[in-house]
């Protein structure tokens, strides 16, 4: 192991964090913002609602992330008409790209888990709006949605580890992630066991401090459903 040559390049791979966090912090605003609307919409019975939502979810989700930013970054430059558009200021920038693939690949996978958390809302919640008064509205901003968030959150903190990995992509389409670091120095002195090894040593620290935030973050929001110690 060539130490002396991972801290002589360490800027790399704290550049190449600060890429990967905002790729993954603005994906996640994104498509957990587009996710909430799609998941309501999902959950309804209403096929001009719900099927197009479902097309939507069953192309992303089944289709690897990797062709979804390649159809992006790659795609979309054919067409004439996005080069001479508007559009070609954002589509031209491989930052922009990898950010719209990821985002909406994050807003399928979110969309599904929510949708099945509102449907499993328990059904006491629903009638005791009900018997309060509530419309279906009102139903779903105070008691649906926040209780279907608390139950999703172990579910969508998988989501948002699974997301920091395929994050990794973004290397592929030039970007210099934590990835593309480690790429960096395998070119450069032609050692991939020290520039993949300090990737992995990365993407693990931030994993376990997601982790860590999350668990933090469900029993704050779950401490009302943990036993509580009877005091004399």
């Amino acid at each position: 192991m060539e130490f002396d040559l991972i801290f002589k390049n360490i800027d790399l791979f704290f550049q190449g964090t600060w890429m990967t966090l905002r790729l993954l912090f603005f994906s996640l605003l994104i498509g957990g913002t587009l996710s909430i609307p799609l998941a309501i919409a999902r959950a309804t019975r209403h096929r001009w609602f719900n099927r197009p939502v479902w097309m939507f979810t069953y192309f992303f989700r089944g289709t690897p992330l990797l062709v979804q930013t390649y159809l992006v970054y790659n795609g979309l430059s054919q067409f004439d008409f996005i080069r001479e558009s508007i559009l070609w200021t954002v589509l031209r920038d491989a930052y922009w790209c990898a950010l719209i693939a990821f985002s909406l690949n994050t807003c399928a996978y979110t969309t599904e888990i929510l949708r099945g958390f509102i449907e499993t809302t328990p059904r006491g919640e629903i009638e005791a709006a009900r018997a309060a008064g509530m419309g279906p509205w009102l139903r779903m901003r105070r008691i649906i949605l926040p209780s279907a968030f608390r139950r999703a959150l172990p579910a969508y903190s998988n989501e948002v580890i699974f997301m920091l990995h395929g994050s990794a992509i973004a290397s592929v389409i030039t970007l210099m992630d934590i990835l593309g670091a480690g790429r960096t120095l395998n070119a450069r002195y032609y050692l991939a066991f020290e520039g993949f090894l300090t990737s992995a040593v990365f993407y693990l620290t931030i994993t376990f401090m997601l982790t860590a935030i999350f668990r933090q973050l469900e029993r704050k929001l779950n401490k009302h459903l943990y036993p509580r110690i009877a005091t004399s």
